[in-house]
């Protein structure tokens, strides 16, 4: 199975979950993203206070801890996908698109910084390359 089947797979469990419990009328967009937001919160609690996070550094109920929200947080994603009729894996296709174009390998390779902190001197780049041209 590959993992659109698998995507597939879990939204139409999450489906049946929602409908033998009559829960559908709770999933509202915003309640989904609330949900999402809160478990992503979750997430992060197993890394507290540990240097790097790395797998070595979990102890067993850290690193199951840290499964079973990151399950969550997929859970409410894929929700909050279906509700508003998103594509996860099409919007993830153009979003790593778009990335590229904003973070240009010659510019950021090694760099951390938000594409914010070196726009303006592309900008000024191609002003002058323009006037260079006319």
């Amino acid at each position: 199975m590959d993992r659109t089947d698998g995507l597939l797979e879990i939204s139409s469990k999450l489906q049946q979950f929602a409908q033998e419990r009559h829960w559908e009328q709770f999933h509202t967009p915003k309640n989904l993203a609330s949900a999402l937001v809160v478990e992503a919160a979750e997430l992060l609690e197993p890394f507290q206070w540990l240097i790097t996070g790395d797998k070595a550094e979990l102890g067993d109920s850290q690193y199951e801890a840290v499964r079973h929200e990151m399950a969550d947080v997929l859970a409410y994603l894929i929700m909050l996908a279906d509700r508003l009729e998103i594509d996860l894996i099409e919007a993830a296709r153009e979003k790593i698109a778009l990335n590229a174009i904003k973070y240009p390998v010659e510019m950021v390779r090694g760099k951390s910084e938000k594409y914010s902190s070196y726009r303006d001197s592309v900008i000024a780049s191609e002003k002058t390359e323009t006037k260079a041209g006319d």
